[in-house]
This record gives C-alpha cells, sequence and structure tokens, in this order.
C-alpha cells in the first residue's frame, strides 16, 4: 500500500512514528472528452484572454479576488515559507473524546496508519487504550499545505486518522432556503411513517450496497469493447505541408530558368558595321 505521508503522532510523552496511507479511492469511471468528427481528445490550454497567448508554468502567479475583478498576488516563495513554519512531520493528539460526540458532517477523508520503524509497540499501546477507553483522539496535522483536524481511532484492528472540518468550514442550517420551522403533519402520518421506517431497520451491511450507475456504464463500455464498437483518433497530419513545399521550391526553380528562344546578339558594334558593308556591296554587284 503507498505510503503518502510520513511522520510521527504523539500524546503526552508519548511519541509513535508512523506511515499514512490512503483508506479510501475514487472508482468513478472516467470518460474523457472527444473531438466528436475525429474522436481525438480534447486539450485544456492554459491561455490568458487578454494576451491571446499560451501561458508557461512560470508566467503564472497565484491571486486572492478581495473584491470583483482585483487580486491580491501571492507569490510562490511566499507561501513556501508559510508552508514551512507550519508543516511539521507531527500528529498531535491534543483531546480525548467520545466518538458519538462528533457528527458526520465533520468527517472529511480517512487514512490508515501504520508503525514506522521502532513503532510498534507504542503503536500497540495506543491501539489498546483507545480501544479499552472507548475514545476516539482529536489531532491537528498538516497535509499538503492545509492544517487540518483529525480524529484518530480504532477500525478493525488498524489505527486509522479521518481529518475533519474545522467549524467555519461547515455552513449554517440557517442559510438553507425553505426549511419548514415546524413539524407540519398528523399523528396518523407520524405512526405510518414510523412503523415504515422499523419495517425496514436492520444492520449495516455495507457489503449489500453498490454503485448500480457504475456498474450499468461499465456493462455498456463492455459490450461495445467486445463487439468492437469503439472508435480511435484520426492521425495528425504532419507538421510540414511537403507538397506545398515543393511546389514552391518547383515554382521557384522555373521562374529562374533562362528562356528559350533566339540567342542575343552578343557582337560589338564595329564589327556589326563590317558585316553590313559587305552585305551592301554583294548586292550591288549583282
Amino acid at each position: 500500500m503507498h505510503t503518502i505521508w510520513k511522520g510521527s503522532i504523539s500524546f503526552g510523552l508519548v511519541n509513535i512514528p508512523i506511515k499514512l496511507h490512503a483508506a479510501t479511492e475514487d472508482k468513478d469511471v472516467k470518460l474523457r472528452s472527444l473531438h466528436r468528427e475525429c474522436h481525438t481528445p480534447i486539450k485544456y490550454e492554459k491561455i490568458c484572454p487578454v494576451c491571446e497567448k499560451d501561458l508557461e508554468y512560470e508566467d503564472i502567479v497565484k491571486g486572492y479576488e478581495i473584491a470583483k475583478g482585483k487580486f491580491v498576488v501571492i507569490e510562490e516563495e511566499e507561501i513556501k515559507e508559510l508552508r514551512n513554519s507550519s508543516e511539521e512531520k507531527a500528529v498531535e493528539i491534543v483531546d480525548f473524546i467520545k466518538m458519538e460526540d462528533i457528527d458526520p458532517i465533520y468527517y472529511n477523508k480517512s487514512y490508515f496508519m501504520s508503525p514506522n520503524e521502532g513503532g510498534k509497540k507504542a503503536y500497540s499501546l495506543l491501539r489498546k487504550a483507545l480501544t479499552e477507553s472507548n475514545k476516539v483522539g482529536i489531532a491537528k496535522i498538516a497535509i499538503r499545505s492545509k492544517e487540518q483536524l483529525a480524529v484518530v481511532r480504532v477500525y478493525q484492528n488498524t489505527m486509522v486518522m479521518e481529518t475533519i472540518h474545522f467549524p467555519d468550514e461547515v455552513r449554517s442550517t440557517g442559510d438553507v432556503p425553505n426549511v419548514p420551522a415546524e413539524d407540519e403533519v398528523s399523528k396518523k402520518e407520524l405512526e405510518t411513517a414510523v412503523m415504515l421506517i422499523d419495517q425496514l431497520s436492520t444492520g449495516f451491511e455495507p457489503e449489500k450496497y453498490e454503485d448500480e450507475y457504475r456498474q450499468k456504464l461499465m456493462d455498456l463500455i463492455q459490450s461495445k469493447q467486445t463487439g468492437e464498437k469503439f472508435v480511435t483518433p484520426k492521425e495528425k497530419a504532419p507538421a510540414a505541408n511537403v507538397t506545398d513545399l515543393m511546389s514552391a521550391l518547383q515554382a521557384s526553380i522555373d521562374k529562374t530558368k533562362p528562356q528559350k528562344g533566339p540567342k542575343p546578339d552578343t557582337k560589338a558594334p564595329a564589327e556589326k558595321i563590317q558585316k553590313k558593308k559587305r552585305t551592301t556591296k554583294k548586292v550591288e554587284a549583282q
């Protein structure tokens, strides 16, 4: 399993070297955008709409929009300095609480935690202590330039760290439109709804749930593949137009060729006069 982070986790004076591994994966079926005519994948390029030119990485800076069309520019070096000052490779558990005290809306992403070299005993100690106390740890950690709150708990004999949102990242329910202030239901309607819930109540068995849309999409892709209903992009034309180039070269050669016809008279003027006199005498003698 790929390691995405190395560091340590501490509670009190106990320090445990650990590794983090992504506990979940995205199983979405990724579809590419193709040109309908030639089935070539579409390119998304960084282009400045004002300067009308392609941008390189070094041409781009970060900016925070403080008002419509007004930005504060933040240089990469400034971001790096802030990142270095806060990104200590440590997870510090600051509190222990009951897991039911955390509303699920706060949960974000899960990571498996494994002990790094020399950390097995301390890892086992924390895992056992969390299980015996029926508590979870609240910790702080910096991952990918973002400081986050996290819950450290035990899941199937493995410690898991789940990042959670800060309170100001969870929107207020008061901003949700059209929520009725009071329940306008009759007693009979309520009893019927509760009865239905009781009939459908069961234990949570995650294995019996599946992404039906993803499965149907994969079945469609498989049927097209086995039925050879697939497309390939057209080959890109050569960068240089050889035909036009050869035509231009040939036209240039033809233009510079000497013209065919009577040879130009290159004799000197005096020689021309002598030749004319001899011709005149010959005519008179006849």
